[in-house]
């Protein structure tokens, strides 16, 4: 069985309301790349990744013009030795950005055909037994009213989760400050609340950020400041007496083990469709577990919904209200605060591609 065909597609993805950071501003839609690749069977495996509005061409591009060759009438099952060729293929131009985005859509591909093939899910070809796996909200809601922002909670309450996460990052600390007070009042004591600064800090606005927080028990504190900065990390984790969780803007595995290896994260948080897929996201929870530190994730709930079952040092999954939901034909569930990893084959994601035909800006 050798690999016959790749398609790739780039949708703009509209969200259902506009969502707002401190480091992307308003944002009113994302970008989906899809790749197909399909076998001489004629089954076809799927990846994607996405972005928050730019870089989308890029990415389908390097699938095209850098990856197609190497990966056209070649084994699709050897997914590591394909990871490998394809990462020292584009090394001197890549080792992160798009390069790595456009990895991660073939290596999920590649999966999802490996499962197909054997007619297994994912999560129990990566080694899993327990397919129920813990969530979170991620919201993402900086510039939300007060008002939009207890009822955002209030609806995720309703829709099962017992745990949300929040934006902050204001020059403003206080006014953030508030926002947590108020969002701890409405979750009780016995909810977990996570916080989200987008990398918009400096070190010691950070630590004095992180200091004022802790009368309300936050259990994690996300993107404290830019991810070049270790010894930041360091200082805010240490000085600021909150967890942090860090990774969802690293874009190779060497990334994570600097930080690891220096005690600068507690909750590392790989990204399936920026990292360079399920063979690195993998490798990162292997580091994370050789150091006892449970590990987490960042959007595409249903695809990490098998790493995270696979994992044995799984900690909550994301769960992101991006509206692709209305473009799967059967999203995952969330109830009292778990959702079940899908047992169909592969990771189970199937697109209506009908309806996502209008919103398709390109394909290659």
């Amino acid at each position: 069985m050798t690999i016959q065909k790749i398609t790739t597609e780039i949708f703009h993805i509209p969200l259902p309301k506009v969502l707002s950071d401190s480091t992307h501003g308003d944002i009113e839609f994302f970008e989906l790349i899809s790749v197909r690749i399909y076998d001489s069977s004629g089954d076809y495996g799927l990846g994607y990744t996405y972005t928050t509005g730019t870089g989308g061409s890029a990415i389908a591009s390097h699938i095209k013009d850098d990856f197609s060759s190497i990966l056209i009438g070649i084994e699709p099952n050897n997914i590591e030795e394909i990871w490998n060729k394809l990462w020292w293929h584009v090394h001197f131009a890549g080792r992160g950005g798009a390069m790595s985005f456009a990895i991660s859509a073939v290596d999920i591909a590649l999966w999802d055909l490996k499962g197909k093939q054997e007619s297994k899910p994912i999560w129990k070809i990566l080694g899993g037994e327990n397919p129920n796996v813990q969530v979170y909200a991620g919201g993402v809601d900086l510039q939300f009213s007060m008002h939009e922002l207890i009822t955002q909670t209030e609806s995720f309450l309703n829709n099962g989760f017992n745990a949300i996460k929040m934006k902050i990052g204001r020059q403003n600390i206080s006014k953030d400050i508030e926002r947590i007070a108020k969002i701890r009042s409405v979750l009780g004591n016995n909810r977990k609340l996570m916080v989200d600064a987008n990398m918009n800090w400096t070190v010691d606005q950070a630590i004095q950020a992180a200091r004022l927080m802790q009368p309300y028990n936050v259990f994690w504190f996300e993107e404290p400041t830019i991810p070049e900065d270790i010894e930041g990390h360091i200082r805010i984790q240490n000085e600021g007496g909150i967890p942090i969780a860090t990774g969802e803007n690293f874009h190779n595995v060497f990334e994570f083990e600097h930080f690891i290896s220096s005690h600068a994260v507690s909750f590392p948080e790989p990204d399936v469709a920026t990292i360079g897929g399920i063979t690195a996201w993998m490798k990162v929870a292997k580091m994370a577990l050789k150091s006892n530190l449970p590990i987490t994730s960042h959007g595409v709930h249903d695809l990490h919904v098998h790493l995270l079952a696979a994992a044995p040092n799984s900690s909550m999954m994301e769960v992101h209200a991006f509206g692709l939901e209305n473009y799967i034909v059967e999203p995952l569930q969330i109830v009292n605060g778990n959702t079940i990893a899908p047992n169909r084959p592969g990771h189970g994601v199937e697109f209506d591609f009908e309806k996502l035909t209008p919103l398709r800006i390109g394909n290659f």
